[in-house]
Order: C-alpha cells, then structure tokens, then sequence
C-alpha cells in the first residue's frame, strides 16, 4: 500500500496537486478562481466582523463571529463548499425616538461548489464557475428567513511584477428583505493584488451592487482593502475594511480572519 500511495505522488497530476501553493477564498469582496487540491480540506473563519450602516432615521450595527467556510478538493480542479454563520449580533438605534431592537441569532448555512474551467492553482489567467444555494438554518436579522441561491464567474490575471487583476461577476436570486421569496441582484468586483512580500499580500477592491428588491431598488457601491499573511505554508491570517461610497451602501465595515489547509 506504502509503494502504491508512492507511485501514485510519482504521476505528473498528483505531483502538481500536492506541491500546489495554498489559496484561500479570504479575505476581500470579490472571490479567487483557483480551488483547492484533491485530498486538502481548508476551513476558512471569519473571527470577527463588523458592519455599520448609518442613515438619517437609525444607525445599524451588525457583528458577525464564527463565519465558516469549508472547502474541500475533490479533483484537480472541483471543489465542494459548505458555509455557516455561526453567531451574529444585530443592533438597531431609532434616532428620532432613541428605541433599541437587538437580536442574537444564528445564520444560514451555504452549500456550493467551484468548477476551475483553467488554472486550478490560479496561476497565469485563471478561470472558475462557483454556483451556490442557501439554506435558512438562522432567523432575521442575521438570517434571510428563506432559501437563496446564486453563481459566481471569478477571474483573475497574472500582470507580473507581483500583481494580480482579479473580477468577480455575480448573479443572485436573493432572498427578499421581507423574508419571503426572492428578487434578481448582480455584482460585479474588480480588484488588484499586490504581492508586498513573499508571505503577506494586499488587495485593493471595488463593487458595484444592484439589488432588486421589491421594497425598494437600491445600488451600492463599496471600496475594500484588505491584507493576508501567510505564516505558514498551510496558514493565513488575515484583516481588512470596505467603506461605503454612496448612500445605499453600508458605511463601514472591520474584519479579521484565519485559513487552514489540512
């Protein structure tokens, strides 16, 4: 058995998977091509992240703990994907009475997978098909209160000298803000990697969000920079921040998180 598993690292395909680098979904708001190799599992956690939304009636405030993605490698260039929010915590300030609705709540799982079309290790142009369902395990406000799904195409180039151009287009039926039902939305993300070191990289993002919802069309759009450290060759720590570019979009937003391949 010891000399087959030997032989079997010996072929040029599991060769090239066990010597692929690490490449987690995190941290930014748009999503990489590249998948995880066949036999590796990482869990990706977001340990913490905070959003505030500030209009002329209330400001809203929403912390997340525990956001979980599961990626797992089922060929060279298939992934499987399982999500789940664990903990969140929403907040909710009238500005004109003073009135406070809080609420503790868990959210809803993910089940996906990524299809990589060119380049699973994301190298060179890299190309990928990520459809997605949600599934409401939680209740409003962290929860939807209704099943969802969606597809992502992401992409991403190689520019040399350490850059990377990345775009992540999105189509959603949505769940509506009601609870019930669901409504049309697209995305679209384009961002720029820089490699700062060897180890720790940044990325600059931009989105544009279209949500048609039938309370109300809205269209945000959001600025991010985030950066990632790669400790270890199977360990990422990372943080970032989006901000709000026009009013339909939330102000502000904190993250930290943290990546391991097994």
């Amino acid at each position: 058995m010891k000399r087959l598993a030997a032989a079997l690292l010996l072929l040029p395909g599991a060769a090239y998977a066990e010597d692929r680098d690490y490449c987690p979904a995190r941290p930014g708001l748009g999503t990489p091509p590249c998948t995880i190799a066949p036999g590796h599992v990482s869990v990706e956690v977001g340990l913490a992240d905070w959003t505030r939304a500030d209009t002329a009636e209330s400001r809203s405030d929403t912390i997340l703990i525990g956001d979980i993605l599961v990626r797992v490698g089922l060929t060279d260039s298939i992934e499987a994907e399982v999500g789940l929010t664990s903990f969140g915590h929403s907040r909710t300030r009238d500005k004109s009475s003073g009135s406070i609705d809080s609420a503790d709540r868990a959210g809803d799982a993910l089940l996906g997978f990524k299809a990589n079309l060119h380049h699973p290790d994301g190298s060179g142009f890299s190309v990928a098909v990520e459809p997605f369902v949600t599934i409401p395990v939680g209740r409003p406000p962290i929860g939807a209160g209704d099943w969802g799904a969606g597809i992502l195409v992401p992409l991403s180039f190689d520019l040399g000298h350490k850059l990377s151009l990345q775009f992540t287009p999105e189509a959603d039926a949505a769940v509506n803000q009601d609870g019930a039902g669901r409504h049309f939305a697209v995305s679209g993300t384009v961002g720029l990697g820089v490699g700062i070191s060897d180890t720790v990289n940044g990325t600059i993002e931009f989105q544009e969000l279209r949500d048609e919802d039938p309370s109300g069309r809205t269209m945000q759009s959001l600025a991010s920079v985030s950066v990632a450290w790669m400790c270890r060759r199977d360990w990422q720590f990372d943080i970032g921040t989006a901000i709000g570019l026009n009013p339909d979009a939330p102000d502000a937003e904190l993250y930290a998180g943290v990546s391991h391949r097994f």
